[in-house]
């Protein structure tokens, strides 16, 4: 049984750093496939984030994120993270990561939370002004 258990959310004040994990678990071969962060804000749809591939070597970002997120993995720990840096009020969601056991060779693909088969419980990040 596949598991994805998330934490590191919180209550934190805009332009401050927040760092999320998820750990992966169960059955499956964590560096074979690739992982995501997706989040969802209040009354909108879940929306990408950040994916990164099995081997670590290639990384998608939402065009809006990609200067303030960084995702990575440590796969002896079998973990990825995503670092977040000066955060505003409109980054206040439930953040997700997610496992994608299929390959995608477009970013439409990577960025598609119907592509993903996994999913972590959520955990929320709000920031204050």
């Amino acid at each position: 049984q596949v598991q994805l258990v998330q934490s590191g959310g919180g209550l934190v004040q805009t332009g401050d750093s927040l760092r999320l994990s998820c750990a992966a678990s169960g059955l499956i071969t964590f560096s074979g496939y690739a992982m995501a962060w997706f989040r969802q804000a209040p009354g909108k749809e879940r929306e990408f984030v950040a994916r990164i591939a099995s081997s670590g070597g290639r990384v998608d970002y939402d065009p809006f994120m990609k200067d303030r997120f960084t995702i990575s993995k440590d796969r002896a720990k079998a973990t990825i993270y995503l670092q977040m840096r000066s955060l505003i009020t409109e980054d206040t969601a439930v953040y997700y990561c997610a496992e994608d056991r299929a390959s995608c060779s477009t970013y439409e693909c990577r960025a598609n939370r119907d592509q993903y088969d996994y999913w972590g419980q959520g955990t929320q990040v709000t920031v204050s002004s």
